[in-house]
């Protein structure tokens, strides 16, 4: 499968350069704030318009000097992101003028075809400043506003207008990367990339934004989000880190599986048991993956673990548990294989009676609660949906049903059914009583 075009926004810090990537993504997908250095990975996004496609990507800002905070990583990742560029967008502060750094960011893309946008051009008046920036050497600049999307649909259009008619690429798995600080996130992403695709450091909370990186496989382009690590909310920093755990729950909420990653040499915290729960209670299928597995002592077994996990993470005991070593390459891509099987494991359609005979089988093993009239009945069950598979019970009432008793049933329906390791939901409805039809005397 061939790649896509690369179109890469360069520019100072604060021009806005996250506010442009979310402006034509249409979507909220780099963090946004005035903090200088903010962004550090390459932060991208696929955008398909006008009969093409091509990744967007969102750069940091230079002006980094050599001593300060990750300016090497960043240098790289930035050179990195021009050399893969098909368009170089070059942003620029139409409020703060044409700078002296704007010409020596100039000098880095000459052999590039570039497009040359004003940010933060809010209104007519702004734009008299516009012809400023012609002495950049790139023509007349585009005026646009990312934070108020003002005339962010021309540049689309011009954008694509640019790039020859691609295929749409094949929708693959949304695969987020969930678990605490310095568990091995980004080594683990970067291993499936091939590439030091996210800044990889021994500092907590070196990743920022929930950064996309596309990978392939079997001739599909899946996206691996790799997120900020969590830590207790309690010890949050700043709204950057605040954002931060946003951006990490909401790639849960967005992804069709999640790879929920714990070091091996730590032991289970209350804060992997939170994720844990937060992954059950958004439904989504989940590979609990083992890092720095290579460093474990050769008299502790796999069985241990297993055990290990299914007693300190009882939520998602019925999740396959991978044990990798992310920094060696080991077993990486056998996380990815397992996604792809749950993911079509959470699809299956089941046909109602086979569903009505396990859940016959389920309260014969053992009864809902109450006696005589006012028994908790359950009548039959049908198939709602699929990711995640979804059931809607029909009940004598719903409110007779204890949670420990629903839990029992959703645990025989995914043990009786082919759905062993994902999650499903079940729900109660009160099935309506038929009408009494004898004649009145």
């Amino acid at each position: 499968m061939a790649r896509l075009p690369v179109v890469t926004i360069v520019g100072r810090q604060n021009v806005g350069k996250s506010s442009l990537l979310n402006a034509l993504a249409g979507r909220r997908l780099s963090i946004v704030d005035p903090t200088p250095g903010v962004t550090r990975d390459r932060v991208s996004a696929i955008i398909t318009h006008r009969g093409t496609a091509y990744e967007l990507v969102d750069t940091g800002g230079i002006g980094l000097r050599p001593g300060d905070l990750f300016y090497e990583e960043v240098e790289r990742q930035i050179e990195k992101a021009i050399a893969d560029a098909e368009i170089v967008v070059f942003l620029v502060d139409v409020q703060a003028g044409c700078t002296r750094l704007d010409h020596d960011i100039a000098a880095r893309f000459r052999d590039k075809k570039v497009v040359l946008v004003a940010n933060k051009t809010d209104n007519f008046d702004l734009e008299k400043g516009l012809p400023e920036f012609y002495e950049l050497g790139f023509g007349e600049a585009s005026g646009v506003a990312a934070a108020h999307m003002r005339n962010i649909a021309e540049l689309k259009d011009r954008l694509a207008s640019m790039i020859p008619p691609v295929p749409i690429p094949q929708r693959g798995l949304r695969i987020a990367v969930i678990g605490k600080r310095n568990v091995g996130k980004s080594t683990f992403v970067n291993a499936l990339a091939g590439e030091e695709r996210v800044i990889v450091s021994e500092m907590p909370g070196t990743t920022r934004d929930a950064v996309d990186v596309q990978i392939e496989k079997d001739g599909r382009r899946h996206i691996i989000v790799d997120t900020a690590g969590l830590r207790k909310k309690g010890k949050v920093e700043d709204s950057v880190e605040l954002f931060s755990r946003a951006r990490s729950e909401d790639a849960i909420r967005r992804a069709d599986v999640v790879v929920f990653m714990i070091d091996t040499m730590e032991k289970v915290t209350d804060l992997d048991k939170r994720i844990g729960r937060m992954i059950e209670e958004e439904k989504k299928p989940v590979v609990v993956t083992l890092n720095k597995y290579d460093l474990v002592p050769a008299k502790h077994s796999p069985d241990e673990f297993v055990k290990y996990i299914g007693k300190t993470l009882p939520v998602l005991k019925y999740a396959p548990l991978s044990m990798i070593s992310a920094k060696k390459g080991d077993r990486v891509w056998e996380v990815i294989e397992i996604c792809d099987e749950l993911h079509a494991q959470s699809g299956v359609r089941i046909s109602t009676p086979d569903m009505n005979r396990a859940l016959e089988a389920a309260v014969t093993a053992r009864s809902p609660s109450g006696r005589g009239p006012h028994a908790a009945r359950v009548y039959y069950v049908t198939q709602r949906g699929v990711h995640p598979p979804r059931f809607l019970a029909f009940v004598n009432d719903p409110r007779a049903f204890s949670g420990d008793y629903i839990r029992y049933l959703e645990n025989k329906l995914r043990e009786f059914l082919p759905f062993h390791e994902v999650p499903i939901t079940l729900e109660f409805a009160r099935k309506n009583r038929p009408k009494d039809t004898r004649k009145r005397r």
